[in-house]
């Protein structure tokens, strides 16, 4: 995987709101091309030693691998959560279209065009 491959950040919320804040931050800031939302999913862990199952909001953000440590860094104080989740998941395969586009919307000052 090279910097200008692309990924998902996969993290979950305990509201729609506090999530649909973060994904616009994220996309106004060109660091992520598009947010998806999954509302009323339950997820059922165990946080400090009792076995819990609460309703949440799972999130898909759509960015590069070079922006992903930024996005993360950016999202954890935004972040509800005492401890939020960020996995960052390959993309193994993209349309050239979409591909096109993803690269145009994460067009960060930063990032050196491939």
């Amino acid at each position: 995987m090279t910097d200008d491959s692309f990924v998902f950040i996969y993290s979950t919320f305990p509201d729609e709101q506090s999530a649909k804040n973060l994904a616009r931050v994220l996309v106004e800031q060109k660091l992520a091309a598009c947010v998806n939302l999954y509302p009323a999913i339950t997820s059922i862990y165990e946080w400090e030693g009792a076995i819990e199952m609460a309703a949440e909001v799972a999130v898909f953000i759509k960015t590069r691998r070079a922006l992903a440590d930024r996005v993360i860094a950016l999202s954890h104080p935004l972040h509800p959560y005492t401890v939020p989740c960020f996995l960052v998941l390959p993309v193994v395969g993209v349309n050239e279209d979409y591909l096109a586009w993803l690269r145009e919307q994460t067009r960060h000052e930063s990032l050196a065009e491939k």
